[in-house]
């Protein structure tokens, strides 16, 4: 059962490591986007209402500063406090911010269980509360508290998300089986860890334990609720891409590449040539009047000649 327990953790890891890095590449790939060009833009190194680079006609020839860090620090912030839930819905907040702050935790809680065996395995230094070296204290103390605080308010927020989702009628209208069927998943991941803390593992000794095995190759046997969420939480890593899990990353590209994207087409650039490149591809649109079989550049051409006759 170790020897199990150990290759199917490495393949769930593999696995959506994998996954996410195709779904990224496929995100990349895609054709240049329409823009919202909504301002102030935060990159802009100084936003002032309403403004954009293209209100000013010589403006966005000129060097176009951009603090593209200040965007990057806004969606982290946003990541973290949900504030667009906040204003519209109080009551799905409450439940919607523990349930992802479980999420980051039990990220958080896997990383340090990873590096903590490293000082263990490779520093031969104990990660305990009596631990002679502070590296080792630091790492009990971080494990302890990513996993306390993850298994508590995902779980929490689990059953929170499904008794809002239940109970308040507009949330209810646009719930699926598939939303459902993720709250009761990760109430059963959240669930199982929390169990194994408060009945199990209280100081996750045993979780440090097989995190040891992992990292040496020598897989060793865990209590009967530490594999069920060990096994939960592997098919979570698995059923993870196939979710809207990915939303975490997408969103940088969601406000970097359309939100707050002002690049010019510039004569010769990239994005011209993108432009272009999409103008020449096919409309699959069925409508009669979409000019279907022909190019898009075909069919603006053509539109603009009907407009030009009336």
């Amino acid at each position: 059962m170790s020897i199990f327990l150990t290759a199917f953790t490495y393949f769930a890891y593999v696995f959506i490591v994998a996954m996410y890095a195709v779904k990224l590449v496929k995100i990349i790939r895609t054709p240049a986007h329409l823009r919202w060009e909504l301002y102030p833009v935060v990159h802009e190194a100084k936003p002032d209402y309403g403004s954009g680079y293209y209100e000013d006609v010589a403006r966005w020839r000129k060097n176009r500063r951009k603090t593209v860090r200040k965007g990057i620090l806004y969606l982290l912030i946003e990541n973290l406090r949900f504030s667009e839930h906040f204003k519209r819905n109080r009551g799905y907040w409450a439940v919607l911010m523990p349930w992802h702050i479980g999420f980051i935790f039990i990220v958080g809680f896997h990383i340090l269980c990873f590096f903590g065996a490293i000082v263990i395995a490779g520093g031969n230094i104990p990660v305990t509360a009596t631990s002679p070296e502070t590296i080792g204290r630091i790492f009990y103390y971080l494990i302890l508290v990513t996993g306390v605080v993850s298994f508590t308010t995902g779980a929490f927020g689990s059953i929170g998300l499904l008794i809002k989702r239940l109970g308040d009628r507009d949330l209810k209208t646009f719930a699926t089986l598939k939303n459902y069927f993720n709250y009761i998943f990760t109430l059963a991941v959240f669930g199982s860890g929390l169990y194994t803390w408060i009945f199990v593992d209280p100081t996750f000794a045993e979780y440090r334990e097989f995190w040891q095995g992992m990292v040496t190759l020598h897989p060793v046997n865990m209590a009967p609720a530490t594999t069920a969420h060990i096994v939960l939480f592997a098919l979570f890593l698995i059923y993870l891409p196939f979710t809207r899990s990915l939303h975490y990353i997408t969103k940088f590209f969601a406000y970097l590449w359309i939100r707050w994207d002002d690049e010019p087409a510039a004569k010769g650039s990239k994005l011209e040539r993108d432009i272009a490149a999409s103008l020449g591809k096919p409309v699959s649109w069925a409508a009669p009047h979409a000019g279907s079989g022909k190019s898009w550049a075909e069919t603006v051409a053509g539109k603009k000649d009907d407009a030009e006759k009336t």
